[in-house]
C-alpha cells in the first residue's frame, strides 16, 4: 500500500451523536492512534487533539463547557479526523504538535489549545513521518478546507514564527520551568527578590520564551478545575504545573494591579507580536506594551516580561520631542523625592512599576548610545545569577544546518579584535560579492525560492528618500547599484515593495529572514597598517547614535562608536536561517574578510565597484 491509501481524513459533525456513530465508520476510531481537528466556521474556532480512543475523546470534549463553542449543527460536518494503520502514539502526537502549531500560523482560525509544551520527541521513522505530514497530510486537509494558504506561505508568516505553540529545546524548557519554580515560590513568600534574566545570543529563541511563558501563565490561571485533573497525564513538557494550587496562585497574581505585560521596546516587533496575540485565546493585544506605558500606568503591574531587554533605554535624547517631555515626567513621576531622579534608565520603570520582572537580553545586541550601559546589563546579569535567577540559552534556533553554532561564533569573532581561521559552514550559504547590484539580484532568486530574502545594511547613508518632496530619490548609491531604505518601520519585512529596499537595523532586529543581503558601508573600515577594525565617523548617519548626551554631559569616543556599530553588524549578518550574502564597500575590508573565508569572492559579469 502507499502512503495515501494508508491514510484517511473523516468528516464528521461535532455534535450529541459523534461519541455512538464514529466506530462505525471506522472501528479504529475506538482503538487506534489517530488525530482530531475540531472546529466550527461560525465562530471561527478550532481544537487540535490526539487520542487512543478519538470517540470517547471526542464525546468528553462535546460534554465539557471549554468547547462549546466548537458544537455545531447535527449534520454539519466541519471536524476532521486523520487516520492511518501506520500511525503509532508517537506518531499521533507528532501530527497533532505540526497540525497545532501550523493552524495557529496560518490564522483562519482562534486556536483553543492550551499551552502545557508540545514535546519534540523523536521515534523510529520520524523523519518518514515529518515528510509525509508535510508531503501528503497538509496537502489533504487544505484539499478539505482547513488550511488556507501554502506551507511555505505559513511559515515564512510572523503568526507562525512567533506563535506560543512551540515545542522548547533543553535551555529553553529549563529556563521556563525555572521561571515558573520562581515565580511559585515568590508568590508564596509575598515576596520579591529581583529580576529573573534570561540571556541568549541571535537565534536562541529569547522572544520565543517570552510569548511561551506568558500564554502558559494565562492558560493555567484559566484552566477549569475539570481539566486539570482530565489533562494531568497528557504528554506534554509542563504537566506538573497544571494543578489546583498553582492555577489559584497564578490567578492571584493576574488580579494584582494591572496584571501581566510583555514589555517591547521595538516598534515593529512589538506590533508583529501584537497581531499574534490577537489571534490567541487567554491573550489580548494590549498584553504587549512599549516602556513608555509602563512608566505612564497609575497602577502597577503584578509580572513583567521584558523582551529585547538591551534595547531599553537610559535618559538620552529620544526620536521625538514629545518622547523626551514625557521620560522626564516619568522619571519626576516615579523617583522625583529621590537623588538622581533626572538619569533613571527605563529598567528603573520596569523595577519600580511591577512586582516580578523576567528580562530577556543580548548584551552584545546593543547599538544605540541611548539603550542600557554595558556596566548597568552586566550588573544585572551579575546580581542574578549570585541569586540563581540567571538562565543562558545555548541552542542555536535561528541557523538552520549542522554548523549553526560555527557559523555564529565565526561572525563574532569575524568583528572581533581575533579573527577566526577561513572556515565553510556545510549547508549554510555564505558568500561574498564583489557587487551589490549581483547580491541583490541573487537575494530577489533565493526570494523567489524560499520567500523571506531581503537586503540589509549599516547606517552609512542619509535617509534622503524621508525627506519632505523627496520620496523617490535612491539613498543608497554604490557605483551604478541604486536603493531605497525602508519605505516603512511597521511590519517592513512582509510589505509591498520591500523585496527592492534596503531594511534598516531598527527595522530588522528581533527578526528571522530565510537569507540576508548585508551591505557593510564605509562607516566600518580596515586599518592595514593597525590590523584592525576602526569605525570611521565620516560614514555614520544615524544621528541619534553619535549625538552628545546632555544629560550625561559627555560624547561618545571613537571605540565605544565602533562598538555599536560592531553590534549592528553583528545583527544584520545574523538575521539569515538558511545563508547570508555579503557586499564590503571599504577595499581593504573586503579583502580582509575575503582573506578569512573559504568562500570565493563571488564576481559579477558586470565591472567589479571598487
Amino acid at each position: 500500500m502507499t502512503g495515501c491509501d494508508q491514510l484517511k481524513v473523516f468528516s464528521f459533525a461535532f455534535d450529541e451523536q459523534a461519541e455512538t456513530s464514529l466506530p462505525f465508520r471506522d472501528k479504529r476510531l475506538a482503538n487506534w492512534p489517530a488525530v482530531y481537528i475540531l472546529r466550527n466556521e461560525e465562530t471561527k474556532r478550532a481544537y487540535v487533539g490526539e487520542s487512543l480512543n478519538v470517540a470517547r475523546r471526542v464525546g468528553q470534549h462535546y460534554a465539557s463547557e471549554d468547547k462549546k463553542s466548537l458544537r455545531t449543527a447535527r449534520g454539519s460536518r466541519e471536524s476532521r479526523i486523520v487516520l492511518d494503520s501506520t500511525f503509532n502514539k508517537p506518531a499521533a502526537l507528532d501530527l497533532e504538535a505540526f497540525l497545532i502549531q501550523h493552524l495557529a500560523g496560518d490564522g483562519r482560525y482562534e486556536l483553543l489549545n492550551r499551552n502545557d509544551g508540545i514535546i519534540d520527541r523523536n521515534y523510529f521513522q520520524r523523519s518518514n513521518y515529518q515528510r509525509r505530514f508535510r508531503e501528503e497530510v497538509f496537502r489533504k486537509l487544505r484539499e478539505h478546507g482547513v488550511f488556507t494558504r501554502s506551507l511555505e506561505e505559513i511559515e515564512n508568516d510572523d503568526l507562525f514564527k512567533l506563535s506560543p505553540y512551540k515545542s522548547l529545546e533543553p535551555s529553553q524548557e529549563h529556563a521556563v520551568k525555572s521561571i515558573l519554580h520562581i515565580i511559585l515560590r515568590e508568590l508564596e513568600s509575598e515576596r520579591s527578590l529581583g529580576p529573573m534574566v534570561v540571556e541568549g545570543g541571535p537565534g536562541t529563541g529569547k522572544t520565543i520564551i517570552a510569548v511561551f511563558l506568558i500564554k502558559l501563565l494565562m492558560d493555567l490561571a484559566a484552566t477549569p478545575a475539570d481539566e486539570l485533573l482530565d489533562e494531568s497525564g497528557r504528554d506534554s513538557e509542563f504537566p506538573e504545573f497544571f494543578i489546583e494550587e498553582n492555577r489559584k496562585a497564578i490567578e492571584s497574581l493576574l488580579k494584582q494591579g494591572r496584571g501581566i505585560a510583555l514589555v517591547v521596546p521595538m516598534q515593529s516587533l512589538r506590533e508583529s507580536i501584537q497581531r499574534v496575540f490577537r489571534r490567541i485565546p487567554n491573550l489580548s493585544a494590549d498584553m504587549v506594551i512599549d516602556p513608555f506605558a509602563v512608566g505612564k500606568s497609575e497602577e502597577k503591574f503584578s509580572l513583567l516580561v521584558v523582551d529585547e531587554s538591551h534595547r531599553l533605554n537610559q535618559r538620552a535624547n529620544q526620536t521625538a520631542g514629545t518622547r523626551n517631555k514625557q521620560f522626564a515626567e516619568i522619571n519626576q513621576k516615579l523617583f522625583g523625592n529621590t537623588g538622581g531622579w533626572e538619569t533613571k534608565t527605563q529598567l528603573d520603570w520596569v523595577t519600580t512599576q511591577s512586582q516580578h520582572q523576567v528580562l530577556l537580553l543580548d548584551r552584545a545586541q546593543s547599538v544605540r548610545p541611548a539603550d542600557l550601559p554595558r556596566p548597568i546589563l552586566d550588573r544585572l546579569v551579575q546580581v542574578a545569577h549570585e541569586e540563581s535567577k540567571h538562565h543562558e540559552l545555548i541552542s542555536q534556533m535561528r541557523i538552520q544546518g549542522e554548523q549553526a553554532g560555527d557559523y555564529i561564533e565565526y561572525v563574532q569573532r569575524l568583528l572581533s579584535s581575533e579573527p577566526p581561521e577561513p572556515t565553510s559552514f556545510g549547508d549554510y550559504e555564505f558568500k561574498l560579492f564583489d557587487d551589490p547590484g549581483a547580491m541583490h539580484e541573487a537575494i530577489r532568486q533565493r526570494d523567489k525560492e524560499f520567500g523571506l530574502a531581503r537586503m540589509a545594511a549599516g547606517f552609512a547613508w542619509p535617509w534622503i528618500s524621508r525627506l519632505k518632496g523627496r520620496k523617490t530619490e535612491y539613498d543608497i548609491e554604490i557605483g551604478d547599484y541604486k536603493a531605497r531604505w525602508n519605505g516603512r518601520a511597521k511590519d517592513w519585512v512582509d510589505s509591498e515593495g520591500s523585496l527592492e529596499e534596503v531594511g534598516s537595523i531598527h527595522t530588522l532586529q528581533g527578526y528571522d529572514l530565510n537569507y540576508t543581503g548585508v551591505i557593510i558601508g564605509k562607516d566600518l573600515r580596515f586599518d592595514e597598517e593597525a590590523g584592525r577594525l576602526v569605525f570611521d565617523r565620516s560614514n555614520y548617519f544615524d544621528k541619534k547614535g553619535m549625538e552628545r548626551n546632555k544629560y550625561y554631559g559627555r560624547d561618545w569616543t571613537q571605540e565605544e562608536l565602533l562598538q555599536w556599530v560592531l553590534n549592528i553588524y553583528f545583527v544584520l549578518l545574523t538575521r539569515g536561517r538558511l545563508g547570508t550574502f555579503v557586499y564590503v564597500c571599504d577595499e581593504p575590508l573586503r579583502e580582509y574578510m575575503t582573506s578569512l573565508s573559504r568562500t570565493d569572492l563571488h564576481f559579477s559579469d558586470r565591472v567589479s565597484i571598487r
